[in-house]
């Protein structure tokens, strides 16, 4: 409503970001990108915290969509959000929802000891950033040009991936070895599957002497007809890209024994409220 005489008092920005990927590969319409190149950020609504609390919600995607809508409004296209620019987001929103800290629970490798650690969310903004997707890995004569994924690509991976997992839970009801064997042949049939239609997501195209592929089915057919060290090439490639644009794991020492590790950072929608 307009003419609320409230609406003065309503939320405002509280944190303005730059997306690591600048903005590139963005369908038209899907994104705003304001004169500064920063996006303003803001705080969650109690609307919001329902949203992040509904398990099929969390469970389809529609909960960081909904999020996002709420919370960086020039983004109108959530499930158009780069992977290289979903971490940069959610820590963004988790930082306006009120503290520059987000604590976390880790258990050391070495003694098991359980402890809560602060970690300084302007900290991780600031060393966010997008990798080189410009540059084409050289195989033979073939130059393949990378691309980030998108989130509806991320959730719909996901889900696939949690249809594995329900399938190597099955395990432990079946009774014979024959049917066992059956079960994780085809379960793991489908996670190279899923691996490959990834990686086939992740590439713009593929560049012969003569041509420039860029159908995905003809991709997806190279990856399964390839040499096999050429494709593990083209895969880790593809998640070393990947990794570069994620929070990185951050150094923590046992508060009971000493021991220092790496802990990685998952943001998970529903611990975002404070």
């Amino acid at each position: 409503m307009s003419d609320n005489p409230l609406k003065q008092y309503f939320r405002r920005p509280s944190v303005y970001i730059r997306l690591p990927s600048g903005g590139k590969g963005y369908p038209p319409g899907a994104l705003e990108i304001p004169e500064s190149g920063e996006l303003p950020v803001y705080p969650m609504t109690a609307v919001d915290e329902i949203t992040t609390k509904t398990p099929d919600a969390l469970y389809n995607g529609t909960a960081v969509v909904e999020l996002i809508k709420s919370c960086v409004p020039n983004i109108k296209d959530p499930w158009s959000v780069s992977a290289i620019d979903l971490d940069t987001i959610l820590v963004a929103i988790r930082s306006a929802a009120g503290g520059n800290d987000l604590e976390i629970e880790s258990g050391c490798p070495k003694c098991g000891n359980e402890s809560k650690f602060g970690v300084n969310l302007p900290g991780i903004l600031a060393t966010m950033k997008s990798a080189d997707y410009d540059h084409e890995l050289e195989i033979n004569d073939l130059k393949i040009k990378f691309k980030p994924i998108v989130f509806r690509e991320m959730n719909e991976a996901g889900l696939a991936q949690l249809d594995i997992q329900r399938s190597f839970a099955r395990l432990e009801t079946v009774e014979t070895d024959e049917e066992k064997a059956a079960i994780s042949n085809a379960a793991l049939t489908k996670i190279t599957e899923l691996t490959m239609k990834i990686v086939t997501k992740g590439i713009e195209y593929i560049k012969t002497p003569t041509t420039t592929v860029t159908n995905r089915e003809y991709i997806l057919d190279y990856l399964k007809n390839c040499d096999k060290n050429v494709y593990i090439t083209i895969r880790d490639h593809s998640t070393n890209m990947k990794q570069e644009s994620e929070i990185k794991p951050i150094k923590l020492s046992c508060t009971e024994c000493g021991n220092e590790y790496e802990q990685t950072i998952t943001l998970n929608p529903s611990d975002f409220f404070v």
